[in-house]
């Protein structure tokens, strides 16, 4: 009986040290904290937009083109150009190198900053809409926007142009640039007459 009793408490004071143990073990793990996903930590690094760029498709794309456009030595301001740009948004250039090869290059917008920033500060740039089509459909729209490009506002004739094809979204909240693809004019491509014809 005694030894039973002997073998019951050795049993309990086996299993209460293992569950202390346990407690404790737990007590000095610290608790894992949340990560952000890559997502989220874009979302938060996108500066707060002005409502008034971000209100319609007219404004946002206006926007693109009035941050981008300036004299030269005059630096643009690249935290209002990344606002409106949803979060893993691409910038995509293409066009035909002499050997007939088409190309394209994918950039996000800070890419874009880094490559093209230094060239429109350096030199005139200016850019604006001359035409454009839209296409929309609930949340999402295409809107081929037809540019002319200059070094300097009063120039009489464009050094450039081409068209931007933007790929927007509606959250319900304010619009946002998902995509921008463009191709410039050159000697085999040249803009069709639907595509210049005058803002509606």
């Amino acid at each position: 009986m005694n030894v039973s009793l002997f073998a019951r408490a050795a049993r309990l004071l086996v299993v209460a040290t293992a569950m202390g143990l346990a407690a404790g073990i737990q007590a000095q793990t610290p608790t894992p904290t949340p990560q952000a996903s890559p997502a989220q930590s874009a979302a938060a690094a996108i500066p707060p937009a002005n409502p008034a760029d971000v209100a319609t498709m007219d404004s946002i794309i206006a926007a693109v083109y009035d941050v981008i456009s300036g004299p030269a030595k005059a630096t643009r301001n690249w935290d209002r150009f990344r606002s409106l740009f949803v979060p893993g948004a691409r910038l995509i250039p293409t066009g035909r190198r002499q050997t007939g090869e088409v190309l394209s290059r994918v950039l996000s917008p800070d890419e874009y900053i880094q490559r093209s920033g230094p060239v429109l500060e350096q030199n005139g740039f200016f850019e604006r809409e001359i035409s454009k089509r839209v296409e929309k459909f609930g949340n999402i729209a295409h809107v081929f926007s037809t540019y002319e490009s200059k070094h300097a506002r009063d120039e009489e004739k464009p050094f450039a142009r081409g068209i931007n094809s933007f790929q927007l979204m509606n959250d319900g909240k304010r619009w946002w640039i998902v995509t921008i693809f463009w191709q410039a004019e050159d000697d085999k491509n040249t803009l069709p007459a639907q595509y210049l014809r005058s803002r509606n």
